[in-house]
């Protein structure tokens, strides 16, 4: 009766020791990948809040739900350097022929 609980439980020792190995190996991989950390928040996605740089101390507002920190603008919140996708539209002028005389 004991053998197969042991088995169990060296079954499920086993898988947590392999989960807790792949877990290290994601954590230890750069998170940008092939971009770069953005220069505004460092690879934190976050910069602080307009309010926490007010003059009478208090932090909090609505935009940073009483943390002090927003998304950084420069990088939409994603810690990368990575450029955002932007398409151009351009219109070509219809000018009138220059006449000379």
């Amino acid at each position: 009766m004991g053998g197969p609980i042991v088995l169990t439980q060296i079954a499920q020792g086993l898988s947590v020791l392999a989960g807790a190995a792949i877990v290290k190996t994601l954590m230890d991989k750069p998170m940008a990948g092939p971009f770069p950390r953005c220069p505004s928040c460092n690879g934190t996605g976050r910069v602080s809040c307009l309010c926490s740089r007010w003059s009478d101390g208090d932090v909090g507002c609505r935009t940073c739900s009483g943390s002090g920190r927003t998304f950084c603008s420069s990088c939409g919140g994603s810690g990368t350097g990575r450029p955002l996708p932007v398409q151009l539209s351009v219109r070509r002028q219809n000018n009138p022929p220059v006449r000379s005389n």
